[in-house]
This record gives structure tokens, C-alpha cells and sequence, in this order.
């Protein structure tokens, strides 16, 4: 089944109305992207900062009756800033796929530093003599993929090389899939303990394929 993407570009202050809008509207989903690539940093405690130039869109189910939905957004629009014309709102058609699917085609053997390896379940080992840890993402943080992970995978694989992680004992504070600790084993530490303050967290790092009950 497609669905219907409404698009606008916004500036901070307009983006909650509008976005309330279109929840109005039936939208299923919003969301906000940065429309450049602009830092946000530090925000104040208690607020919610935006892009200058932020992207709302929303996502419908419904396909039917676009004109008249964007003439009745465009009204509602009026009622609170009479002076100030509404964002422009395109939309376009988003055909259905099978996004587990493509996501798992992206996600492919990753090397960390000279002998390490994560590799998806569903991919074959590129180096069968390597450490491979075959990792089967689930909804905790922890794929290799974002950089600090990977940082840190490559400094654990950079003390086996040197012999100085054999024996050594392995804390992983806020663990997520567990692949740290689990990295850390395969590459030769004595012990490892992984303990996070997320249930699922947890879950995850006990169900990994690479350990062993």
C-alpha cells in the first residue's frame, strides 16, 4: 500500500503548530529533519531547540482528498497567523517496501582494526580465520556501525594484538546488544560483565548469537 508524504520547510517557532496540524489531519507519523546540516548544541534545560530551517513532514494512509486537506490546513494556518502566509506543503506518493528488509541489505561484515569482524547473522564470515562476532541487531543500541562503538571495538581489538587485553577483566557499563563485552571475550579477556538499565538492553545482549549459554 503507498502512502502519502506531506513535506514543508518551517521555521522553529511554526513547527509545533504546524506539525499539530497535521496530526489533525489523520497524519499516522511526523517528523523533523534538519533541512541543511546544522549543529544543534547544548540546549537549556526544559527546551526543545530546532534547525533554522527545519523539514515537517507527515505521513497519511488516506490518499484520498489531498486538496481539500491542504485548503483546510491553510485555514487553520490563518486562524493563527493571519499575517503570515502558510509553508508551502508538498506531498508525494511513497511506495510501500519491506523496510526490515532493506535495512538488513545496508548492514553489512564490518572489519574493527586488524583481526576483528562484526558480521550479521545473515551474512556469511568475509574471513573465516578472523574473530568474527555475528551480531543479529535487535531494538538495543550497539551495531558497530555508530562511531563510538566502533572506536571503542577497534581499541579492544588493538590491546588483543598487543597481548594486552589476555586475561584482563571487562566492565561494559550501559551495554545495549552487548557487543563490547562480547567483543572483548572473543578477543581474549578473561571475564566480562555487561549491565545496562534497559530491560530490552539486556535481553539483547543475552540472546547475541555469538554467546554461549
Amino acid at each position: 500500500m503507498p502512502w502519502l508524504q506531506l513535506s514543508a520547510h518551517v521555521a522553529p517557532e511554526q513547527a509545533e503548530l504546524l506539525e499539530d496540524l497535521l496530526v489533525d489531519e489523520g497524519a499516522t507519523a511526523t517528523a523533523l529533519h534538519d533541512a541543511h546540516d546544522d549543529p544543534v548544541f547544548e540546549p537549556e534545560r526544559g527546551t526543545t531547540p530546532l534547525w533554522q530551517d527545519t523539514i515537517l513532514t507527515g505521513l497519511y494512509d488516506d490518499l484520498e482528498g489531498i486538496d481539500a486537506m491542504l485548503e483546510r490546513l491553510q485555514a487553520a494556518w490563518a486562524e493563527h497567523y493571519p499575517e503570515e502566509p502558510c509553508p508551502a506543503i508538498s506531498y508525494e506518493l511513497l511506495a510501500d517496501r519491506d523496510w526490515e528488509r532493506e535495512w538488513m541489505e545496508d548492514f553489512k561484515p564490518l572489519q574493527m582494526g586488524q583481526r576483528l569482524w562484526i558480521v550479521p547473522s545473515w551474512h556469511a564470515p568475509p574471513e573465516q580465520d578472523a574473530v568474527n562476532l555475528i551480531l543479529d541487531p535487535g531494538l538495543a543500541f550497539g551495531t558497530g556501525t555508530h562511531p563510538t562503538t566502533a572506536l571503542c571495538l577497534e581499541w579492544l581489538d588493538g590491546l588483543a594484538v598487543q597481548g594486552e587485553l589476555a586475561q584482563a577483566r571487562v566492565l561494559d557499563v550501559g551495554c545495549g546488544s552487548g557487543i563490547l563485552a562480547i567483543a572483548a571475550l572473543k578477543l581474549g579477556a578473561g571475564h566480562a560483565d555487561a549491565t545496562d538499565i534497559d530491560p530490552q538492553a539486556l535481553q539483547a545482549s543475552r540472546e547475541m548469537p555469538s554467546v554461549t549459554p
